[in-house]
């Protein structure tokens, strides 16, 4: 059994999981910050209660799991991305607390809704400008990062963060468009379309950036056979695009969400189409760094029974709370 391919996938399915989960939650928080209505916003975090905790389970699941399985990669990419890792960690914990606190606060709540909001939007960026990090690559030598704690943040990686803070309120806003009714569902109604106006020119100039600073993917993507093979990327895309362009318009509560998780997926794809194989760009594959065989084995074991045990909560925890939210109704 190819155990770092195995693993690769796996890892590879608990970030796309992290993204739609935690990815529509940290959405409602970002776009709770334009919405100064108290009511209104209680309805969004009510939306968001039951999810959001459970939903950074993947992320533990998928981070846990790369430490153990390529420990030669995260000492490269952990040193490297220390910044945003600790701003992302730092901003989700910050957030977890002004949840809790922001329904128990009198005079303060203004404190919390800013601490939640700000929570949300910094996350969104540390991952979005990682992940622009990780395109770009690193400079490695003799299998260690000699580069400096600041080469994360550059002009791409800053344009990644916001792309990336853009699609999380999108997924944010279908989502409500499918929880919530009233002024909530129309305000997101509303929103939905200049979001996934500015989405769309987000991954397209990102889509476009990616090729012309990295010859090797230029060549992947628009070069024979690559051309031909992945071209139903971007067309799937362009069709998911008028799809949830109609949907909005439509007023369509459910359809949106689904549509915008397929957008999601597409550009996920996509960007591991242009990575492939590396786990480190350019310098090491997951051959390359995988650790011994006996600890795959033991991780995948753990991994085995961990799984489906989550997925059997998560599935558990939506069909509870299936239907919308309604308001005076919700977390205390």
């Amino acid at each position: 059994m190819d155990l770092p391919l195995l693993f690769g996938i796996i890892i590879a399915f608990g970030i796309s999981v992290y993204i739609i989960l935690d990815g529509f939650d940290l959405g409602v928080g970002i776009l709770s910050l334009w919405d100064k209505d108290e009511r209104e916003r209680d309805v969004m975090m009510n939306s968001i209660a039951p999810f959001w905790d459970g939903n950074e389970t993947w992320l533990i699941l998928g981070g846990g799991a790369f430490y153990g399985v390529f420990p030669k990669a995260a000492a490269i990419l952990f040193p490297a991305l220390y910044v945003p890792i600790m701003l992302m960690l730092f901003a989700l914990i910050f957030r977890g607390v002004a949840f809790e606190f922001r329904f128990k606060a009198g005079k303060t709540k203004v404190i919390w809704n800013w601490a939640f909001c700000l929570g949300s939007l910094i996350a969104g960026f540390a991952q979005g400008s990682m992940l622009g990090a990780f395109i770009k690559g690193f400079n490695v030598s003799n299998g260690e990062f000699v580069g400096g704690a600041m080469d994360w943040l550059t002009p791409f990686s800053f344009f990644t963060g916001l792309a990336l803070v853009l699609g999380y309120a999108l997924l944010g806003a279908t989502w409500l468009m499918m929880k919530t009714s009233g002024t909530v569902q129309e305000k997101a109604y509303s929103i939905g379309r200049p979001l996934m106006m500015a989405l769309c020119v987000g991954i397209g100039v990102v889509s476009l950036w990616t090729p012309i600073m990295d010859s090797h993917i230029a060549a992947r993507w628009f070069d024979m056979p690559g051309l031909f093979i992945l071209a139903p990327i971007p067309l799937l895309t362009l069709f998911l695009t008028y799809m949830l362009w109609v949907s909005i318009g439509k007023k369509l509560e459910k359809r949106p969400f689904f549509l915008s998780i397929g957008l999601f997926m597409m550009a996920y794809l996509g960007l591991g189409m242009s990575m492939w194989p590396y786990v480190v760009p350019r310098h090491f594959t997951f051959w390359d760094v995988a650790s011994p065989y006996e600890t795959q084995i033991f991780i995948l074991v753990g991994i085995g029974l961990l799984i489906p045990f989550i997925l059997g909560y998560t599935a558990y925890v939506f069909y509870v709370f299936r239907g919308k939210v309604k308001e005076h109704v919700g977390y205390h």
